[in-house]
């Protein structure tokens, strides 16, 4: 038997089922507010308020019960821009309490290990580590030493897991190096909480591009019914002229801001989290609605990227049907598509101007401009 939270839901719809009532008041405060400020913003901080459905209280991934988020930022001198981000699934020990999950492959030019054996278990039986494309095998050995020491008889009485790590090109500093250590994941690890998530040059994020301005880590949340959909992404692809927020063509505007042409941009990864009791095929189609999402930002999933996604719930294990059926559902796909779409803007409009390697800046998405051309097309 499934057993809801229903007092901290009912309290949820509560604090938040007005608040799309209420858009265009916060709209114009939350503008004003954020032009007397000299840093990075969220997307709301700047008064955008992207759909229909309402956000979680920290509108972050962590607004699922459980989750929670830890990264570390490897960032030194003029050649090191790397780190590595962790997602745990709930509280409790992921090998000995999986959950279940699902994936999908929107473009498969990059790696998530461990999709093989999520796909014939329909299990997640890891945290998720992001990272950048070279450090991916230090990532997952020190994941591994890890659940080793969680686990000492894995290997021994019970099957050696598959850790769930996913890369993205982070360009910005020496990949080469490959400077990440097994004591570096163990401090995301250990450094992991629930609540506000920090959020654009940090962790896997540290090194990465998207839409021609420094990206990286980004989370939104929505709530619908008794239940949340949180998305994590590491944002690292798509071009400058595509971008577009709430419909509105600000690549085409922003086309005379500084960039490197020369760059591309590699991959994004989107892991969504649910506490509504999905199986493992439910996730999978929750994973190909993240990618409407992202589409809605003006990604067209490039030939040369790695666009994958995951999804697990906290309610189920999977290994029997919760009580949600095909037929509703849509709210959920209709929630993630949101939440996703709201992750990746909020991974560019978090993320400073970075200097790296070889004397490359990445600009910082011009929060000024940003907000001067949501006037223009009448958003704000």
């Amino acid at each position: 038997m499934i057993v809801h939270r229903r007092s901290r839901r009912q309290f949820l719809r509560k604090a938040f089922g007005g608040f799309v009532g209420t858009l265009a008041s916060l709209r114009r405060s939350a503008a004003r507010a954020w032009q007397s400020l000299d840093e990075r913003a969220r997307l709301r901080d700047l008064g955008i308020h992207l759909g229909t459905l309402a956000p979680g209280p920290f509108n972050a991934i962590t607004d699922v019960a459980g989750v929670r988020v830890g990264h570390t930022t490897n960032i030194r001198g003029t050649n090191v821009r790397t780190g590595v981000t962790v997602i745990l699934p709930h509280d409790g020990n992921p090998y000995e309490d999986p959950v279940a999950a699902g994936h999908f492959v929107l473009n498969g030019n990059g790696e998530m290990t461990g999709l093989l054996s999520t796909r014939a278990t329909g299990q997640l039986e890891t945290p998720v580590f992001l990272t950048g494309t070279a450090n991916i095998g230090i990532v997952y050995d020190a994941a591994l030493s890890w659940l080793l020491r969680q686990n000492p008889d894995i290997g021994l009485s019970r099957p050696v897991p598959i850790p769930v790590v996913a890369e993205c090109w982070d360009s910005l500093g020496d990949i080469e190096g490959r400077h990440i250590t097994e004591d570096d994941v163990l401090r995301a690890i250990e450094s992991a909480t629930g609540g506000n998530v920090q959020e654009g040059a940090v962790g896997g994020g540290t090194g990465m591009r998207s839409y021609g301005f420094k990206a990286g880590i980004g989370t939104a949340s929505r709530i619908v019914g008794d239940y949340v959909v949180g998305v994590l992404v590491n944002a690292n692809h798509s071009v400058r002229h595509l971008l577009r927020i709430d419909g509105v063509p600000v690549g085409q505007e922003l086309e005379d801001y500084p960039e490197n042409p020369e760059e591309k941009s590699k991959s994004v990864i989107l892991v969504a989290a649910t506490d509504a009791p999905l199986l493992s095929k439910q996730l999978t189609r929750m994973c190909k609605r993240m990618s409407l999402g992202l589409a809605r930002t003006g990604s067209v999933s490039t030939h040369g990227s790695g666009d994958l996604c995951l999804a697990f719930s906290t309610e189920h294990s999977g290994e029997s049907p919760g009580p949600l059926t095909d037929r509703s559902l849509s709210q959920l796909w209709h929630a993630a598509v949101e939440a996703a779409e709201e992750a990746a803007l909020n991974a560019l409009t978090a993320a400073p101007t970075m200097k790296g390697i070889g004397g490359i800046v990445r600009h910082g998405l011009p929060l000024d401009r940003l907000v001067d051309i949501m006037k223009k097309y009448n958003r704000l």
